[in-house]
This record gives C-alpha cells, sequence and structure tokens, in this order.
C-alpha cells in the first residue's frame, strides 16, 4: 500500500463525533492520539463526553455516549504517566475514512485540540514537516 504524504497541521472531520473541519496536529513523537474532551462522566458502564471548547469553535458540545472504552497510560514529553479513557471512532483523511483510537484529554489550553500519533500514521502516511492542510485541501471544490 502506498502511503500518502500528509503535512504537520490539517482540518478533518470525525462524523462518529460529529465534528467537522477540526484542526489537528500531526504528532509524531507522541505513540497515541488524543482528542479535547471538556467533560468526561463514567457511569453504569457507559462513558458520557462533551466535546465542547470556546478556543475551537467547531467542537459542537454534543454529547456522546460510549459504552465500548477503555482506560491506558499515556506518557507525555515532560515524563509524567496520566491514566485516560481511550475510545474508537473515525476520522476521514483524504476523503477515505480509517478507524482510529482516540484518548480523551483537557486540550483547552492548547493550539490544537486534536494530536495524530504514530499509533494510527503508521503504513499509512508520511510526514513532510514543510507541509500543511493537504488533506483539507484535497477535499475542497
Amino acid at each position: 500500500m502506498k502511503k500518502k504524504t500528509i503535512g504537520r497541521v490539517d482540518k478533518i472531520d470525525f462524523p462518529t463525533l460529529d465534528l467537522y473541519n477540526i484542526d489537528v496536529k500531526i504528532d509524531t513523537g507522541a505513540y497515541t492520539s488524543a482528542i479535547h474532551c471538556s467533560q468526561i462522566v463514567e457511569k453504569d458502564s457507559m462513558l458520557f463526553c462533551t466535546f465542547h471548547s470556546e478556543g475551537h469553535a467547531n467542537f459542537n458540545s454534543i454529547e456522546i455516549i460510549f459504552d465500548d472504552y477503555s482506560r491506558t497510560d499515556v506518557k507525555s514529553s515532560n515524563g509524567f504517566k496520566e491514566n485516560r479513557f481511550k475510545i474508537k471512532s473515525d476520522v476521514i483523511f483524504f476523503g477515505k475514512t480509517y478507524k482510529i483510537n482516540l484518548t480523551l484529554s483537557t486540550r483547552d489550553d492548547m493550539k490544537f485540540p486534536v494530536l495524530i500519533g504514530r499509533q494510527f500514521l503508521s503504513k499509512k502516511f508520511l510526514v513532510d514537516v514543510d507541509l500543511q492542510n493537504l488533506s483539507f485541501n484535497a477535499t475542497q471544490p
């Protein structure tokens, strides 16, 4: 399978989460992918998540309920471990839908509400840090 080239940032869709034109940072230093989630409540083996952000207008504040989720340890670049919820979703790059694992994190103070890590990028994409918005631009009329 030929790998597509992707830039260091892009705008992508998460149709399962009803999130569209979301700014993402392609982060080859991160193993897992992460998405901003403003509120997470676990109750009766269900995970209630609200995707809201003052700084990211395309986050729509819709609550989504997951019955299939897990927890995982994520080590940050500064060496701290954090136990996060992990969900499965769909993501669209270059008009093609892929499955993706996303850890849930509060990223309100970050420029990008989503990080795409190596676990997802592997065997699908090459990263050219001099480029940006290749997927978004390829799908515009």
